[in-house]
């Protein structure tokens, strides 16, 4: 599939703005193809971009909340018109499969419309009557909010910050990822016009882009999705001003089968296959480690070999038959390549997984062939960095302390799941250092918009989804009005 490159615009106070200086995405299965073209702005179109959503702010902060949900509605409905479209853009661009690809977009609509449902829940004041007078509580929304999104899942993870954004009464400035920029353009272009110029603006760029986003004066908040050692850059830029900030950044998440785990049931190794491999493992929640008490062990490494074979097809993502597309770019590639090989030069056993239907594509585009990793030690690279790619190790352990141990001793804490009997998993999974931990299945398989969803330690801050995501984007704001203004306990 070769068609002609696309060009997406920034979009500042309401104009779609084209730059001569462009950031080129090729197509990870064709490397030779380009997919399409994103503007390459700078920092002084940045600061114009912040200027127009800190104006429109002014009166958007005020507006109607039935007005905020109507007009997200008829963006929703776009959405949902445009999806066959999209999900193809977004495919090509990624190389995620397109039955992921149409996933996400999914995922996104579903949270959006969350968002609609329950933005007047989250915002409605509060007006309490009590012994010493009247007190009324309001949620009122914070100001412009830089949303700075990655490359694996670029629209979910950007609706994910604009829909509770502008509906609590924000505006915004949204930079997608250079390697994913396409699908998440048209998609924000779509949500701007149905909202007044400068509500949400839209720019591209490299480091001067993202620095102006979180150290200029006029950004209220930081929401950032992206890697641990981006965010430690961000929370300096931003401590100048005390920027509100929810970050969602890196995991390395474990899966912990226990010893009465049932290695017989296929659904369940399927879904833990598919936590693996989804994306070609480039998910933030996916599990990258996964340890297996001994008494199970090897039972446990040849069914997991047996479900991988069935569900892994490695290949052209347009292919109705594939799950696992190609990596998204070049660096990763060698990234994981790198994890794979520390490991086998260490020892550890290497086992191909999978079948690869298009080989003639493996050597030109970004393609790994999933791999299953045996015999790593527990402080091995594969084991204790975040893969972000299709290879995974498992380990054996021999109790649960040791386990858990192994588990919280991650610099990460973002998701974990935990195999096993329902009511002792759960008993595990209480003492898991996680903000999510998900029983008998894992990454976005146990995912529910409804419910918060963020990491503990340096996985991040704040929660997304659910009615903490939405309230997230809102400040309390408290009024006193007392019964009798000379009350007893201050001295005359």
């Amino acid at each position: 599939m070769n068609i002609a490159p696309i060009t997406v615009n920034a979009i500042i106070n309401g104009e779609k703005i084209q730059t001569d200086n462009k950031i080129t995405r090729e197509n990870p299965t064709h490397p030779e193809q380009i997919v399409g073209y994103a503007p390459n702005n700078t920092r002084e179109q940045t600061i114009q971009a912040i200027d127009a959503a800190y104006e429109a702010f002014k009166t958007w902060a005020w507006s109607d909340v039935e007005d905020r949900i109507a007009r997200m509605q008829r963006a929703i409905q776009k959405i949902k018109d445009a999806t066959p479209e999209i999900a193809e853009l977004l495919s090509r661009e990624h190389g995620k499969a397109l039955y992921d690809a149409q996933g996400e977009i999914a995922v996104s609509l579903m949270w959006m419309e969350f968002a609609v449902e329950n933005v007047k829940k989250v915002t409605a004041p509060e007006d309490r009557k009590h012994e010493t007078g009247r007190t009324i509580i309001t949620h009122d929304p914070i100001g412009v909010v830089s949303a700075i999104t990655p490359w694996n899942y670029p629209i979910s993870l950007s609706t994910i910050k604009i829909a509770p954004a502008l509906l609590t009464g924000n505006t915004m400035v949204l930079k997608p990822s250079p390697f994913a920029p396409l699908a998440v353009s048209r998609v924000a272009e779509i949500i701007a016009e149905e909202f007044p110029s400068g509500v949400l603006n839209l720019v591209n760029g490299d480091a001067e882009v993202g620095i102006e986003l979180t150290s200029n004066p006029k950004v209220a908040k930081i929401a950032f999705t992206g890697g641990t050692n981006t965010a430690k850059h961000i929370m300096k830029a931003a401590s100048e001003t005390i920027k509100k900030m929810t970050l969602e950044l890196g995991g390395n998440d474990a899966a912990i089968v226990l010893d009465d785990f049932d290695v017989n049931d296929e659904r369940a190794l399927r879904r833990m296959v598919i936590a693996n491999f989804l994306t070609a493992g480039q998910i933030c929640m996916i599990a990258k480690r996964i340890y297996v008490h001994r008494s199970i062990y090897d039972a446990f490494v040849e069914k997991y070999i047996e479900a991988a074979n069935k569900w892994i097809k490695v290949g052209d993502p347009f292919n109705p038959d594939v799950t696992v597309g190609p990596v998204n770019n070049k660096n990763q590639v060698e990234y994981v390549k790198s994890l794979v090989e520390d490991a086998k030069n260490k020892g550890a056993q290497i086992i191909p997984l999978g079948t690869i239907l298009n080989p003639e594509l493996m050597d030109n585009g970004y393609f790994l062939q999933p791999t299953l990793v045996l015999g790593a030690d527990v402080h091995d690279r594969v084991v204790v960095e975040e893969q972000f790619g299709p290879t995974v190790p498992i380990l054996p352990y021999d109790d649960e302390e040791q386990v858990i141990q192994l588990h919280n001793e991650s610099i990460y804490g973002l998701t974990s799941s935990v195999w096993g009997e329902a009511e002792h998993a759960i008993k595990v999974a209480r003492r898991i250092e996680a903000g999510t931990t998900m029983i008998n299945t894992a990454a976005i398989q146990g995912l529910d918009v409804r419910f918060p969803f963020g990491g503990v330690k340096q996985s991040g801050v704040g929660r997304e989804y659910g009615l903490d995501g939405i309230k997230s984007y809102t400040e309390t704001h408290v009024i006193n009005l007392p019964n009798d203004l000379e009350l007893p306990y201050i001295p005359e």
